[in-house]
């Protein structure tokens, strides 16, 4: 979920009356896997990376994803920014810290 998405979510549930005490997700509803996510950050990076994969290794769950009905029936909102969106915000913003910070430059300060 793309952080602006979070604060947002946090904040709607942090001022409801209706969710005191109450378990929630807070999360995307896009469903993805680590091979999807990988090809979505090489697209982003213009790189391409080279995968190997363990067959040995537990298997874990084939993708992740948040079951929203309750938030939207509740506080009637989700989180709405694609994860392809966030990814390239948030690469783009990685790569600026970087290349400021290989400059001499500090980073991360407000």
């Amino acid at each position: 979920m793309y952080i602006d998405d979070c604060v947002q979510g946090i904040d709607k549930i942090m001022h409801s009356d209706d969710l005191i005490a109450t378990p929630i997700n807070l999360g995307s509803s896009e469903l993805v896997s680590i091979n999807e996510l990988l090809t979505k950050v090489e697209r982003i990076a213009g790189v391409k990376m080279n995968r190997k994969y363990d067959l040995n290794a537990p298997q874990g769950v084939a993708g992740r994803n948040s079951d929203n009905s309750f938030i939207k029936k509740v506080l009637k909102w989700e989180p709405n920014t694609k994860l392809d969106k966030g990814l390239a915000e948030t690469y783009a913003w990685i790569k600026q810290q970087y290349q400021k910070r290989k400059a001499g430059e500090r980073v991360g300060v407000g």
